[in-house]
């Protein structure tokens, strides 16, 4: 028997004694809970900036598009996992870009069917979740080398630290802006509206002050 044949023998029964994870073990809810907070990849990681100044003028595009980049980043996130040791590394971004187009095609006909009115209204920016950063990096730092129940968890927890950022910024950009939530009058009918707020500079006031609030509670500090 030859040496590289014993050796893989021997890793097969080492993988055979170790006991399984469990399903939520310590290490697991972390990938759920951890980009909620400490390491949010909006305010941590300063990824996916571009949807959360665009989209979030009010909050029914905004959650919208939240459930879009759910739906996408979490079945991505699996398939490229289950598909990890067949993918050539040298292809490996153009079979992302594959899989996450052909999700983001099938979110975008389901939108334009069922919410047309919304699908007008985020036009441009759901094509552009083929591009996300968080899309995209996830299934290159992560996917690529993890388990498919992991990588769903990983999805879900940074599509949730992404959708809490952007349902903030959209919570007081229309209530300030408009005095509404969701379209429905909230503040009183006297109240004008802050020009500010329902402009791209008020989103950059938001972020930026959800950006502090985030990193001082964790204690996170640039290298």
């Amino acid at each position: 028997m030859s040496t590289e044949t014993l050796e893989k023998s021997e890793q097969e029964v080492a993988e055979v004694k170790k006991p399984k994870e469990a399903l939520l073990s310590k290490k697991r809810k972390e990938l759920l809970s951890n980009p909620l907070d400490e390491d949010n990849p909006i305010t941590i990681q300063v990824l996916g900036i571009c949807s959360a100044l665009a989209v979030t003028v009010a909050l029914k595009p905004t959650l919208v598009m939240a459930i879009a980049v759910t739906a996408v980043l979490v079945l991505a996130n699996v398939v490229i996992s289950a598909l990890r040791n067949t993918i050539p590394n040298r292809i490996r971004i153009i079979v992302q870009l594959v899989v996450v187009a052909s999700l983001v095609a099938i979110v975008d006909q389901v939108l334009k069917a069922y919410s047309y009115d919304v699908w007008k209204e985020l036009s441009v920016f759901i094509g552009l979740i083929i591009t996300n950063c968080i899309v995209m990096g996830r299934l290159e730092a992560f996917a690529l080398g993890n388990k498919p129940w992991d990588a769903l968890l990983d999805g879900l927890g940074n599509s949730f630290g992404y959708a809490w950022i952007i349902l903030a910024i959209a919570f007081f950009r229309e209530l300030f802006g408009s005095g509404k939530l969701f379209g429905m009058q909230v503040l009183p009918d006297s109240y004008i509206g802050n020009g500010v707020m329902m402009s791209p500079a008020g989103a950059c006031i938001l972020l930026g002050i959800l950006i502090w609030v985030v990193r001082s509670r964790s204690g996170y500090v640039e290298d």
